[in-house]
């Protein structure tokens, strides 16, 4: 069976996405961070806790997982627990820092819902 281009362009591109993106200012703030620590790579996870069930951890780490996912963006690695992997695949990491607020804030395209305080969320 032959393809034509109009059908491999609906097919799209072959290449896998990364599971998480991140911003520049998500990015330019954890080699901040990591440079200060001195540690290779920031650990992303998920712990079941607050209103909702879930809420992100990150952690530093010296080294890598047996079954962490490597996610390299803009020149900085973060490695993700493979429990937390299939609530955060797709998410967009960035950095919202303003005079009332410094933090990671996570745009997760699975999230059916969060509270009020925006510590949880679930999938």
């Amino acid at each position: 069976m032959m393809f034509g281009a109009a059908a491999l362009a609906r097919v799209g591109s072959t290449a896998p996405r990364q599971a998480l993106s991140l911003t520049e200012a998500a990015a330019k703030r954890i080699r901040e961070l990591l440079t200060v620590r001195q540690k290779p790579y920031l650990r992303l996870g998920v712990k079941a806790r607050g209103c909702n069930g879930l809420s992100y951890t990150l952690n530093y780490a010296d080294e890598q997982g047996r079954f962490d996912e490597i996610v390299e963006d803009k020149g900085v690695i973060v490695l993700i627990e493979p429990k937390a992997l299939m609530s955060v695949i797709g998410t967009k990491m960035d950095f919202v820092e303003d005079r009332l607020r410094s933090e990671f804030v996570f745009i997760n395209p699975n999230s059916k819902g969060h509270c009020g305080c925006g510590e949880s969320f679930m999938t």
